[in-house]
């Protein structure tokens, strides 16, 4: 019986160490180092919801085994493990394929104003503006400065490896093409066009170590 009192007195301690509960305090992030705004953080135990502050910042009251489900429009959604020890959490969002994702991280105010310039470069010229140019080569370098074309292939980094291509990657209307996609396009058919440097090309991956040219083309009526 004694045994018995023991075994029961040590499994309401661990109950209670279970459901204890403690502060985490966390920073989420985007193509590496921009801290992301206003992302909602979900605590599944109490479904508590907090947002991140200016800085990326948050505060969540958890319990000593406990998950966090974090979601932004435009990225892929994170869920992250908390146990009793956990006290900060560092989260890195990857935003999700397509042109309108990169839209919505800066239109739905996650990535502040200082951020915007090194996340995505942009022009939106209207059609009077894109008939001045010959071809796309020509519309490229005109817009975006420090861009260099070399046999074709469009440099926006420099010239980084001396055995492997320096040529950023080429997205059009969310496709990945090659770079002779340039020849086909008529400035006067394309709708934006957008380079990403810098760690922002981070969210394409190992192939978007180059940069990314990323270009929306019009559609019928527009």
């Amino acid at each position: 019986m004694k045994k018995t009192g023991i075994i029961l007195f040590l499994v309401l301690i661990s109950s209670l160490n279970y459901a204890q509960e403690h502060f985490v305090q966390g920073f989420v992030h985007a193509f590496e180092n921009v801290p992301l705004i206003g992302v909602e953080i979900k605590v599944k135990s109490s479904k508590q919801t907090v947002k991140t502050d200016s800085q990326g910042h948050f505060i969540a009251s958890c319990n000593g085994d406990d998950k966090l489900t974090i979601k932004a429009r435009g990225f892929v959604g994170q869920k992250v493990k908390i146990a009793n020890n956990t006290k900060i959490v560092a989260v890195n969002m990857t935003l999700k394929p397509g042109d309108q994702n990169m839209e919505n991280a800066i239109g739905y105010g996650y990535i502040s104003d200082k951020d915007k310039t090194t996340a995505v470069s942009s022009v939106n010229p209207d059609h009077t503006t894109y008939s001045r140019y010959s071809d796309m080569y020509d519309l490229i370098i005109s817009q975006f400065a420090g861009v260099q074309i070399t046999n074709g292939e469009i440099i926006i980094r420099g010239n980084r490896s001396f055995q492997g291509s320096s040529a950023a990657l080429i997205v059009v209307d969310g496709v990945i093409s090659d770079p002779e996609v340039l020849t086909t396009i008529a400035p006067i058919d394309v709708k934006s066009i957008s380079v990403i440097k810098d760690g922002s090309s981070a969210i394409y991956g190992s192939r978007g170590a180059n940069g990314v040219l990323i270009i929306e083309t019009r559609k019928g009526g527009e």
